[in-house]
């Protein structure tokens, strides 16, 4: 933990979520790093709150599949392995495709000049290669398409997978083609979300994955991952 890990003290009103969210993010830009032991004294400190609380959210943390809990042991950041990606990708790629389709059916004009607007901050943040405002931004857009497609299970389904995910994403950052291919990818998305063509988003949401997919993996095979 960094001396710029010290966060203000969470107000009560949304203890348990605050606490949930921010427990989430330090796995996912990785300061908490996959395998080592959630340091919960030291994160009580810095949050200003006791071990009940915490305790609780690192539950709801364990079932997200972020950490592991263990008897007497405490919470454990959970590792990143190569299998988990390669079962988890190709659901969230299938559920991802289909967000795409529905939300063709049922997003509003106010929605897709929503998203464009989000696509060229996105754009802006490439130029300047900002990887972090990049991931943000990007992950803002795959939120509206799914909230776009109007279908609360699949909202539930596709976020807690793309959770799991998220660090994994995260942590592995992008070579420069895979950056590059990956804005041409949201380019075509952009264009079959205005154009309302469900088909041929589908199809550029799974590639869009798959790709995702190949980047991770190369990753974690390089940082002699687990498989």
């Amino acid at each position: 933990m960094t001396e710029n890990s010290a966060i203000r003290i969470i107000p009560r009103k949304s203890l348990h979520e605050e606490l949930v969210d921010r427990l989430q993010m330090l796995i996912i830009t990785g300061e908490l790093k996959p395998g080592s032991k959630v340091p919960e004294k030291e994160l009580c400190a810095q949050f200003g709150v006791s071990r009940t609380p915490m305790r609780e959210a690192l539950k709801v943390v364990a079932s997200d599949g972020l950490v592991r809990l263990e008897q007497n042991r405490g919470a454990w950041v959970a590792p990143l392995t190569i299998s988990e990606v390669e079962e988890v990708f190709p659901i969230l790629g299938v559920l991802e495709a289909l967000s795409g389709e529905l939300a063709c059916q049922n997003i509003t004009d106010e929605e897709i000049a929503a998203v464009r607007a989000l696509h060229a901050q996105m754009i802006k943040s490439y130029e300047s290669r900002d990887l972090e405002a990049y991931f943000s931004i990007n992950q803002k857009i795959h939120r509206a398409i799914l909230k776009a497609a109007r279908n609360d299970t699949l909202t539930a389904s596709c976020q807690a997978l793309s959770l799991r995910m998220q660090r994994a994403r995260y942590l592995a950052n992008m070579s420069d083609d895979r950056w590059a291919a990956a804005v041409q990818e949201h380019e075509k998305i952009m264009e079959y979300l205005a154009l309302r063509d469900g088909k041929h988003l589908a199809q550029t949401l799974l590639a869009h994955m798959r790709g995702k997919q190949a980047s991770v993996t190369k990753w974690l095979i390089s940082q002699g991952a687990q498989v």
